[in-house]
């Protein structure tokens, strides 16, 4: 099986791809919510993390280091890492405080200094806020944004008719590397007939709100 419709297979056993009625923050009722913030233990969250690195690795970017985006994104390349380094490679990472911090080390950024092409990590990308303030801050510190790895693109509209990852491409110029779409979420519907249901439901929600672009 591709890991993408494995890692969507593994959200769902892990509940942290649920099906319903969910209200998401833009207002619009969805029939799905992923939540990356219940990969709560040591063992899902270091699946989590090699799934992360295949999807990068397959999409064969240059990076030369990991940021982490306060909060999610602290865990995720911290865990990526590991990852890596458990298949031979070491890279640095990094991520940022909410706030400065004014005594010991001080300053907003934690772990190694930013330097080169760095990969910024996070969960989803929603308004793209989160990657506005990261690529200030890495630009800040003489270092390039490399892209944006997450682990679902809900191949929603944003401001216009572009996705929200078209839109940090198109804004930034950064490539997005999702670990799995909106696409390998109705594959994975489709090939379990128990979710009929809600296949219906993600199918008619995306045509609604989906991305024409």
């Amino acid at each position: 099986m591709d890991f993408r419709l494995s890692f969507i297979e593994f959200a769902v056993e892990q509940r942290i791809l649920r099906f319903g009625e969910f209200t998401t923050k833009a207002g619009r009722l969805s029939p799905y919510f992923f939540n990356a913030g219940l990969f709560d233990h040591g063992a899902s969250l270091c699946r989590l993390c090699q799934f992360y690195v295949q999807a990068i690795k397959a999409d064969g970017l240059a990076f030369d280091m990991l940021f982490g985006s306060a909060y999610k994104g602290i865990p995720l390349a911290t865990g990526i890492a590991l990852a890596f380094a458990g298949q031979g490679r070491d890279l640095p990472f990094a991520y940022n405080r909410k706030e400065a911090k004014d005594h010991g080390e001080g300053g907003l950024l934690v772990g190694a200094p930013l330097a080169g092409r760095v990969l910024i990590v996070d969960d989803v990308i929603s308004a793209g806020t989160s990657v506005r303030e990261s690529v200030d801050i890495i630009r800040a510190a003489g270092a390039e944004p490399a892209g944006v790895a997450v682990a679902l693109d809900r191949m929603e509209r944003g401001q216009d008719n572009r996705s929200a990852a078209q839109e940090i491409e198109a804004n930034y110029g950064l490539p997005v590397i999702a670990v799995a779409s909106l696409d390998h979420l109705l594959g994975f519907l489709q090939r379990h007939p128990e979710f009929a249901a809600h296949a219906a439901a993600v199918r008619a929600y995306r045509q609604h709100y989906g991305s024409s672009l």
